[in-house]
């Protein structure tokens, strides 16, 4: 077993899930557009409630100066009025309730559009990923672009739920509470002020530091669960290799890399708390010794409102503004507070958004031409534009033709060089080598899975890259090594060759495939549901299920890319009468390793490092006694 990829962690995310977005304020930007474009007028009423909400809690607060100053009893205020203290605290609750309601609301609300934009964003997310080009598929692991849907996708929903809605009270209530604060007394805002700068830098020095490792967390989180992955689907050859004690050394060392990230992310994060909690308590007692001080000597309190404690206010008024006052000091500290810890989640919020925005605008695959497949007369025609407006019908008869093919994966590294050849309607064509010799590469180019460098391949005598894609691959059938098999039902599954196939036509597949037998035998015959890709199946019986598959599509080319390399001999021998009933009239394009499989193909073509060494039938190969004469005779084994 090798060791995990430690930069991917295994099949999990790669290395630059752990940085944060190289854009953020673009990609904030895009997501606010793309998230509230559908939702304007819900947006309007968040920000009404909101700012009923921010309000409410505000104008509450300011009720405790009358309660306080009624119940003081002073010279200027000899009794105290009962009715008037209810009916401030019914006010007050009333108030607080309204308020309460406000924030269910907007909550609600955000919560609405927070699932409509992320089932919005995972549709468009589905749909351009069936137009993605397979080379970045070559290029993302699968743990990655799952990675995608879950991890990116949920900080999407804690960012709009949650992060956006106490953003927009926290800057509400910090305006409310400020405006308040400096009516009632413009020296105690200045000691509030200055607290709240160092509480400023700290969050920013502690907040950054605490980002920082909150995206290294997320990344070794990627790293752990990729890895899991990896054990999990590689469990019987952990056990047979006996390399449990080397999987959990390794586990550990993945583990105690999330440990190290959780924890300083953590700490960092949990340290903002205790210390903007004490710099609070320290502001309250500030403010309440130096309010005290001004209120028993007569200095100004309210600056805007004029009142001190020898004119005209009194004490009972100035204690009641005091008392008012350290309310809205506390308050002033909740929207830094909320801000401090929503600051992990934008974040992280930003550096998904990105990824998911990156694969979004990922240039998708081309469509090809505006030579489409079309069903004429009971049989399938090429149709062709013609330049007068007009369409031209070219019968669809499986001659395919590669004239001095050059391919490689990546313009340095050349695959496939000067590829020249042809397979007539009907025949039967073989590609044997060693591995990496660029047989399945050339079937791939018959897909435009890829595009060549030079050269051309046709197609009925047109040019591939002048066919719509969809419609060219629906015209070829495709039996892979690496069989796939879907969560639904046997019949579902063959069915997926050609969607409008009858279940009698399915059968029918079954039955040429030798798949019948053992279908029959299932506990609910074609009605068995098949899950994780088919591990109630052994690996020949789903194989023989890709057969069955590609039977039923009807399609006038056939490539089978070591089609029966799953099927021991026996059933191989039971299946070669139906594949040749299969193959009757069908362009084949046929890779194995199984020479005994290609002997009675029309043409075998030999390859060696992208190039065709030798070609021709079996008799012709065998007796030049080159490479394919090694190989049949065991003279050379396979690399």
């Amino acid at each position: 077993m090798s060791s995990p990829m430690r930069g991917m962690g295994g099949r999990g995310v790669p290395t630059g899930r752990g940085k944060g977005a190289k854009k953020p304020m673009k990609t904030l930007k895009r997501l606010l557009s793309y998230a509230f474009s559908r939702y304007k007028a819900a947006m309007v009423f968040v920000v009404i409630f909101v700012l009923l909400s921010s309000a409410a809690n505000v104008v509450a607060s300011s009720r405790l100066a009358v309660i306080v100053k009624e119940l003081i009893i002073s010279e200027e205020h000899p009794a105290i009025d009962a009715n008037v203290i209810w009916m401030n605290v019914i006010l007050m609750g009333s108030i607080y309730i309204a308020g309460v309601l406000s924030s269910f609301a907007y909550n609600y609300i955000m919560m609405l559009i927070a699932q409509g934009t992320l089932k919005k964003m995972r549709d468009e997310m589905f749909s351009k990923m069936q137009k993605l080009p397979l080379k970045y598929f070559d290029t993302h692991t699968h743990g990655d672009i799952m990675s995608l849907y879950t991890n990116d996708i949920d900080t999407m929903r804690q960012l709009l739920s949650q992060t956006i809605p106490q953003m927009i009270s926290a800057a509400l209530t910090f305006i409310f509470v400020f405006a308040f604060m400096v009516y009632y007394s413009f020296t105690l805002t200045l000691i509030v002020l200055v607290v709240l700068a160092l509480m400023v830098f700290i969050i920013k020095n502690v907040g950054q530091r605490s980002a920082k490792n909150f995206l290294k967390q997320q990344q070794a989180l990627g790293a752990l669960n990729g890895y899991v992955e990896e054990m999990t689907e590689g469990q019987k050859v952990i056990k047979v290799f006996c390399h449990e004690q080397k999987a959990r050394e390794q586990f550990k060392v993945v583990n105690d890399e999330l440990n190290i990230a959780g924890r300083n992310a953590n700490t960092f994060a949990f340290i903002l708390g205790p210390i903007n909690n004490n710099l609070g308590y320290l502001q309250y007692v500030l403010v309440a010794v130096v309010g005290f001080v001004l209120t028993v000597t007569g200095t100004e309190i309210g600056l805007l409102s004029g009142y001190t404690a020898l004119s005209g206010g009194g004490i009972a008024t100035c204690a009641g503004m005091l008392v008012s006052f350290l309310s809205f000091s506390r308050q002033f500290n909740n929207p830094v507070m909320q801000v401090s810890q929503q600051f992990n989640a934008i974040v992280m919020a930003l550096a998904g958004a990105e990824r998911i925005f990156e694969m979004v605008d990922t240039k998708p695959e081309d469509e090809g031409g505006d030579i489409t497949l079309e069903h004429v007369d009971g049989k399938w025609a090429w149709k062709k534009p013609a330049s007068d407006g007009s369409f031209e019908y070219i019968p669809l008869k499986g001659d395919i033709r590669f004239n001095n093919v050059v391919f490689g994966y990546t313009e340095e590294k050349v695959i496939l060089k000067n590829i020249s050849l042809y397979a007539k309607p009907g025949q039967k064509i073989a590609f044997v080598g060693s591995t990496g010799a660029g047989k399945t590469t050339i079937t791939n180019l018959i897909n435009r899975f890829y595009d060549i460098q030079s050269g051309e391949i046709t197609y009925d005598g047109l040019d591939i890259k002048s066919i719509n894609k969809d419609d060219l691959r629906k015209s070829l059938g495709v039996v892979l090594q690496d069989t796939h098999l879907f969560t639904g039902t046997v019949m579902d599954n063959i069915r997926y060759g050609r969607l409008n196939a009858t279940d009698e036509e399915c059968i029918d597949a079954a039955k040429l495939a030798n798949a019948d037998f053992f279908i029959t035998h299932l506990p609910e015959g074609y009605n068995t549901v098949i899950t994780g890709d088919g591990s109630n199946l052994s690996q020949g019986q789903r194989q023989l299920l890709a057969i069955a598959r590609a039977m039923v599509s009807e399609c006038p080319v056939l490539i089978l890319d070591e089609a029966t390399s799953s099927i021991d001999t026996r059933t191989e021998k039971l299946i070669e009468q139906g594949m040749d009933k299969l193959m009757e009239g069908r362009t084949v394009f046929v890779i194995a390793h199984r020479l005994s499989t290609v002997r009675n193909s029309h043409a075998i073509m030999v390859l060696e490092h992208g190039e065709i060494i030798e070609r021709g039938d079996h008799e012709q190969l065998i007796a030049q006694k080159g490479k394919y004469y090694q190989l049949y005779t065991g003279a050379f084994e396979l690399d």
